[in-house]
């Protein structure tokens, strides 16, 4: 079942265009480029995406429809799963989740581009309404292409949506991938969701690590990128070979995650690294180093929410602390 093969972890090109000289769809080359992915050994195919261009939709060019038709049409009888893009507004990514649906895809990698002033609760229920429709992947899709940055806690309500099946985190910022996995890993769904990597700047490290939180870890499951629209046969290889790895350097690729989501606590990487100072004096505070967190400037000092971060990660990852070595020698430091 497309289900079990999504979590499991495929590789999932996201399918770019092929266009004549004159800019025209060139059918034959969009055919050719389906089959040599499934020559390849993709597991599924994303269309309609990023990479597929999202000018596509323009009702002058109208080549969404047709797109995904003849991707569908290649991926019949072939055991992958069928990804297409949804994008828009609530009322155009219905109509476009219900295209896909009709045209045999799996399931709706979802852009939120389109709602960059929505509040996370219109964001929530802009995907359960997709949802229930079709399958939902969720795409945290980096501001530079046109996406929006998206806090913790929208990524641990979105985990919780039933319609959701994976997520293809794609920030190229590595707190706010953490954002999304412990959100994840926190949720009640942890097991029915697949993480899939879009950070083309660390697909490797993503495949290989194990994310620990406490007693809860997660794991990418494999990847849905443009970068693997070209040397496929390749990306096929190397993602069996991540997975072949896995347990071999799981201790130092999960603490060095665990040492980045410790860094953004203490730097407020939330908060645009406001209380980055304020979050150093607040540790060496509790060590007994300083009196207080104080600044020179008055107004500079922990972030909203921002201690109970550094309770968090402090409590989750007390082997990342000294605070036993600062004890014993406290005194004699001070006298």
């Amino acid at each position: 079942m497309w289900r079990d093969k999504l979590r499991e972890g495929v590789v999932i090109p996201a399918h770019p265009l092929a266009l004549t000289a004159d800019r025209k769809l060139d059918e034959r080359r969009q055919r050719a480029l389906t089959r040599y992915y499934l020559a390849a050994g993709s597991g599924g195919l994303a269309v309609g995406v990023h990479t597929t261009q999202f000018a596509i939709r323009d009702p002058q060019v109208g080549l969404f429809e047709p797109v995904l038709r003849l991707a569908a049409e290649e991926m019949r009888g072939h055991d992958v799963v069928k990804v297409a893009g949804i994008c828009g507004l609530t009322s155009q990514a219905v109509r476009e989740a219900t295209l896909a649906r009709d045209l045999g895809y799996d399931a709706g990698l979802l852009s939120l581009a389109a709602l960059k002033e929505a509040t996370v609760p219109m964001l929530i229920e802009h995907a359960r309404t997709v949802a229930s429709v079709l399958p939902v992947v969720g795409f945290y899709l980096q501001p530079a292409v046109g996406g929006r940055l998206l806090p913790y806690s929208f990524w641990r309500e979105f985990a919780e949506i039933e319609g959701v099946v994976a997520i293809k985190i794609a920030p190229f910022n590595r707190y706010q991938t953490l954002d999304v996995v412990r959100a994840v890993a926190e949720s009640s769904r942890a097991q029915d969701i697949a993480l899939y990597t879009g950070n083309d700047d660390n697909i490797v490290l993503d495949l290989i690590t194990e994310f620990r939180f406490g007693d809860r870890s997660v794991r990418f499951a494999g990847g849905l990128l443009g970068h693997w629209a070209a040397w496929t046969k390749r990306a096929v290889e190397l993602l069996g070979r991540c997975h072949a790895s896995r347990g071999a350097n799981d201790e130092l690729l999960t603490l060095a995650a665990q040492v980045t989501d410790s860094n953004a606590a203490l730097f407020d990487a939330a908060n645009h690294f406001h209380g980055c100072i304020a979050g150093i004096h607040e540790i060496l505070r509790r060590q007994g180093l300083l009196e207080g967190r104080w600044c020179l400037d008055p107004n500079e000092d922990l972030s909203p929410g921002q201690m109970e971060e550094i309770d968090r990660v402090c409590r989750l990852y007390p082997y990342l602390t000294d605070d036993d070595f600062v004890k014993e020698n406290l005194k004699s430091w001070l006298d």
